[in-house]
């Protein structure tokens, strides 16, 4: 059975990038980035939730842009 994973972006005053993944568990949710990461710019911050580690549904945030 296929999981449901959502992914939204939020694009701030100054064009960085924020992508958060629900609902993939453990590393998929890289998985699920990569290629949008590799188009959209430097990562410059990720954040894993607990979950993330426990391979259980989680929550993973990624910021694009300039690096300051």
């Amino acid at each position: 059975m296929a999981v449901k994973s959502n992914i939204s972006f939020t694009i701030d005053k100054n064009g960085g990038i924020t992508i958060t993944v629900e609902g993939a568990p453990g590393t998929s949710c890289t998985d699920l980035t990569k290629e949008l990461e590799e188009a959209l710019g430097v990562v410059i911050d990720r954040q894993f939730t607990q979950e993330y580690y426990d391979e259980a549904e989680e929550r993973l945030t990624i910021k694009l842009g300039v690096d300051e």
